[in-house]
């Protein structure tokens, strides 16, 4: 008897248990959910609010109806998520997994409620149904680790053998050539083996990158010259690694020092002509983009003689050199072989690029990408702060004698009047737009292709002038010889978004099917879309439409009646957001996402900022950021890597602007000079989950023939990340926001390693699918490289990891990987 007791005791706690449970998340649904329908959102979490609290108050009463009315609520439920998101993954595991869990309980509790009815048969059936519930749930969590890709393979992709004598033998840019392909012509690592790879050494910079978020970032993309790989540190420390072991042959510090925004993606290179190979692998001068050889052969006139011809021999000392751009504004001349300073160039080896800048504040103005070089110039822009100030340092563009660090042209955007120096006692225009990311240049052409950022702040421009605007996130072509403008193309008129150009312009010739090919240039932009120009002219190459955009209302402020929009192109993650798109970990947290996405205004990609709060998709972050594009040019292909967070943006009345604000990229700016600050917060759910659908990242291929998608997949899981920063330790394939770069190689492998977990991938170009992938010991930013080792004729592929952007995980690795002896 006491037994029978302590049993239906036992169960009648559980009963409570779970009513207890189901009313509030009932209650919490309900309250929420009318919130919604007051701000214009869907009805449905208030009615299943209240469906669910009423059949808590059954259950708790021990009552069976309470079951019937749950398991009611929730087939309407599934019918309702099919209605709204159809059968895509993911919205519908945010919709019904949590309720399929709490059906579960139920399921095994109604035998508890059916006993005071004496039901027969209810334990069986119950029970029953439990076991049915279990297989849906255990494989819907099951698919959860399944990676989908969004876009299935639709084409055949060649893979062709090297041909001999066409093997890469350096990679002596920061995108391999100064056409930014990141592409090498190598095959001895193939589809077929790749997985045989193994970590063939493992050097420390002892550099660690410990700030996070606008701090120090380790996105390092090495260069390799022969039998050595030069690597740059989120600091500005430079190290020669020998290739094939890791031991460090050098170390340079620069002593550089800033408050924020440490970094460097890379070195520049140069060799005179009359420089030894060493060790068996004489390094060019400079490489030729990948395909200009059309170009010639097509009868285009040859490159300026006078700014390409070789240089007079340096010393002997500095016949290679590096050149390293620092985060305190300085560019400095290494010799590559000995890691000291040359003396010859600018003053005792470095140029001071605050030069004719006027006041620049600590922080306020540094190198963070690879400066160019381009024939014997070495060219550099620069990372100006954003949202400060009106009159910020200037944006003005400078090209340097490799030898003497003489200044040999300038161009100031806002002064094209400016061709060097400025006149004595002035400076260059201040607050014009910027040259943040990696500029291109084409020898056959003579021209170097700037991105451009826009003039400071970004989300005022009531202030900008109309040169400001002329220039403003756009493709600028000048003259290698003299830094005269050619021709440029704008991406954004009057960009309010801070949609400036954050990656490097691909040059590839693209084949016509005649013998001839279209000289081309593809830039990739923040707003999710892909520009293909022809690079001569400037002209659209994929077809451009003028788009009528939304006009905002903000005093003072002017807004741009339409904008280019990339339709020959495919645009990747850049879709209009509803309700319906919101997602969360639960529906608990997806209510709040649509509670707050109704709560903001939205008109799409160029939704106008203005003193009331609106979400900007995809956000300042990207789209497309600094990591620019990998080609395969056998097949006219390039490979994609994107980001989908959203940004939720307000300008605030300058009185409400606190003494001190300065978000660099979240939070409060402080925009002075003009009437207004401005906020920006990533549009994330309470959980610090992204409130739209995922995947919050993917891999693209795009045909560059037809402009249509090959495969899209999604990248990343969240085993290194979760809610609330807490690691889930699960490979769970949701697509997580990337940033970095990637490499192609001829043997049809793509190595990418910027996603949120810690690993270096490589996928199958023709697929998309990963074929292999290595556990890093942090996540990483950086590019990959490979190379084929002049000693021993192996070839490595080495990628940097000093923690993947926003983890606390933070290390100095530079880890190279290989195929063992005797490989097959």
């Amino acid at each position: 008897m006491a037994k029978r007791m302590g049993k239906r005791t036992g169960g009648v706690y559980i009963v409570w248990a779970l009513g207890g449970l189901m009313a509030i998340i009932g209650l919490a649904l309900a309250t929420g959910g009318g919130y919604l329908v007051a701000v214009g959102g869907s009805r449905y979490f208030l009615l299943m609010g209240l469906a669910m609290t009423l059949a808590a108050v059954l259950i708790l009463c021990r009552r069976p109806a309470g079951a019937w009315l749950y398991g009611l609520a929730c087939l309407l439920t599934l019918c309702w998520a099919v209605w709204e998101v159809g059968l895509s993954f993911w919205p519908l595991f945010s919709r019904l997994f949590m309720f399929g869990v709490l059906a579960l309980m139920v399921t095994l509790a109604y035998p508890q409620l059916s006993a005071r009815r004496g039901e027969a048969g209810s334990r069986r059936g119950g029970y029953g149904l439990a076991a049915l519930l279990t297989i849906c749930l255990a494989g819907g969590l099951g698919y959860t680790f399944v990676p989908t890709p969004l876009v299935s393979a639709r084409q055949a992709v060649a893979v062709l053998p090297v041909a001999p004598g066409a093997e890469q033998k350096n990679w002596l840019h920061w995108g391999n050539t100064t056409a930014g392909d990141r592409f090498a012509a190598l095959d001895q690592i193939t589809k077929a083996n790749v997985g045989q790879l193994q970590v063939a050494w493992i050097a420390h910079t002892g550099d660690i990158p410990y700030s996070l978020g606008a701090g120090a970032e380790d996105q390092n993309t090495p260069l390799q010259v022969g039998d050595m790989l030069y690597v740059c540190t989120a600091y500005g420390k430079v190290l020669a690694l020998e290739g094939d072991s890791g031991t460090v042959r050098w170390r340079f510090d620069p002593k550089a020092h800033a408050p924020n925004w440490q970094r460097c993606r890379g070195l520049g290179y140069y060799a005179d002509e009359a420089a030894p190979a060493r060790d068996a692998a004489a390094p060019a001068p400079t490489a030729a983009p990948r395909g200009l050889h059309v170009l010639a052969e097509a009868g285009k006139p040859p490159p300026d003689a006078a700014s390409l011809s070789a240089a007079k021999a340096a010393p002997a000392g500095c016949a290679r050199r590096l050149f390293l751009p620092t985060i305190d504004a300085r560019l400095i001349a290494l010799d590559a072989d000995t890691g000291q300073p040359c003396a010859d160039f600018g003053d005792g080896g470095s140029v001071d690029l605050t030069t004719d800048m006027g006041e620049v504040k600590p922080g306020y103005y540094q190198q963070t990408s690879a400066p160019l070089v381009a024939g014997d110039r070495v060219v550099v822009g620069g990372r100006v702060a954003d949202n400060f100030a009106t009159g910020e340092p200037p944006g003005v563009v400078r090209a340097f004698d490799v030898h003497s660090g003489a200044l040999v042209w300038a161009w100031d955007p806002g002064n094209p009047a400016i061709t060097r120096a400025p006149p004595p006692g002035a400076t260059y225009t201040r607050g014009t737009p910027n040259v943040w990311s990696a500029m291109s240049f084409d020898p056959q052409l003579n021209l170097i292709y700037l991105p451009t950022g826009n003039a400071t702040p970004d989300f005022f421009g009531g202030e900008r002038t109309a040169l400001d605007d002329k220039y403003s996130s756009s493709v600028v072509a000048v003259d290698a010889a003299t830094g005269q403008v050619r021709w440029h193309f704008q991406t954004t008129h009057h960009d309010l978004w801070d949609f400036d150009l954050p990656s490097q312009p691909l040059l590839y010739d693209l084949p016509n099917g005649d013998g001839t090919a279209t000289p081309v240039l593809v830039q990739t932009t923040k707003q999710g879309m892909i520009f293909m120009l022809n690079r001569a002219t400037g002209e659209p190459v994929a077809k451009v439409e003028e788009r009528t955009v939304p006009q905002g209302n903000t005093p003072g402020e002017r807004y741009a009646p339409s904008q280019p929009f990339s339709v020959g192109m495919p645009n990747i993650g850049n879709a209009m957001l509803t309700e319906a798109d919101m997602w969360g970990a639960t529906p608990l947290d997806q209510l709040l996402c649509r509670i707050a996405f109704n709560s903001m205004r939205h008109q799409g990609i160029y939704t106008p900022p203005g003193r009331d709060r609106s979400l900007q998709f995809p956000g300042s972050l990207g789209g497309m950021n600094w990591g620019s594009v990998a080609l395969d040019p056998h097949n006219a292909i390039i490979f994609v890597n994107d980001m989908r967070l959203g940004l939720a943006n307000a300008l605030v009345e300058r009185d409400h602007v606190p003494q001190g604000a300065s978000g660099i990229e979240m939070g409060l700016v402080p925009q002075v000079g003009t009437p207004y600050g401005a906020v920006r917060e990533r549009f994330l759910s309470p959980l610090g989950i992204p409130c739209q659908k995922p995947p919050f990242g993917t891999m693209s291929a795009v045909d560059l023939h037809s402009g249509k998608l090959v495969w899209q997949v999604p990248v990343g899981t969240v085993r290194d990340t979760g809610p609330l920063g807490i690691k889930m330790r699960l490979p769970m394939a949701v697509g997580m926001p990337t940033l970095g770069a990637s490499l192609a190689t001829q043997s049809g492998l793509l190595f990418f390693a910027g996603t949120q977990d810690y690993y270096l991938r490589a996928f199958d170009t023709a697929t998309g699918e990963v074929i292999w992938r290595a556990r890093l010991p942090v996540g990483s930013q950086a590019g990959p490289i490979t190379y084929v080792s002049p000693k021993t004729g192996k070839q490595y592929i080495v990628i940097s990891a000093g923690g993947a952007r926003q983890s606390p995980d933070r290390g100095d690795y530079v880890i190279a990987y290989a195929l063992p002896d005797g490989h097959s």
